[in-house]
């Protein structure tokens, strides 16, 4: 990655915490500061629920039913997004399966790579990481636990650990 640019960011929103969720909402803030964002209908196989889950993000089921979208078709469109570009997860461990299970049932090639933020935090940006985050995310007063708004947070938050390491 080059100098001052910033990482591409993905974050998603499930049906749940275990092995049989899916995810539910994708979010990306590109590494040149466009914005990305679906709701995704589940296919007829997924029907995991986790009412705890729900609480936390705001998405109802019956929202994906009437707003998301179906999911070949999301992953086309974010695969025409990101190209064969690298983006960053802060929960990789579980966006990473996450991203799997959607292409492979969506019968689709995932044209990028999803690695975990990690990868290219230095020691000091991840010393200072949550302290930044809580800060940046009260600041820029974020109301909602979505993919869009958690993925700009978590773009904020590497940029200002980055300027203060």
């Amino acid at each position: 990655m080059r100098k001052n640019t910033l990482p591409t960011i993905i974050d998603i929103e499930a049906s749940g915490f275990g092995a049989a969720s899916y995810p539910i909402e994708i979010g990306i803030v590109r590494y040149d500061g466009a914005k990305w964002c679906k709701l995704l209908r589940p296919f007829d196989s997924w029907v995991h629920w986790d009412r705890k889950a729900e609480s936390l993000h705001g998405i109802t089921q019956q929202m994906l039913q009437t707003r998301g979208e179906e999911p070949r078709k999301v992953c086309f469109e974010l695969n025409n997004f990101l190209g064969n570009t690298v983006v960053y997860s802060d929960g990789w461990v579980v966006d990473n399966p996450w991203l799997i299970k959607l292409y492979a049932a969506a019968q689709v090639e995932m044209s990028f790579t999803c690695r975990a933020l990690e990868y290219i935090l230095s020691e000091a940006q991840m010393n200072q990481w949550h302290e930044v985050k809580s800060r940046l995310a009260s600041q820029l007063d974020v109301k909602r636990h979505r993919a869009s708004s958690d993925a700009m947070v978590i773009q904020q938050t590497y940029a200002k650990t980055l300027s203060l390491a």
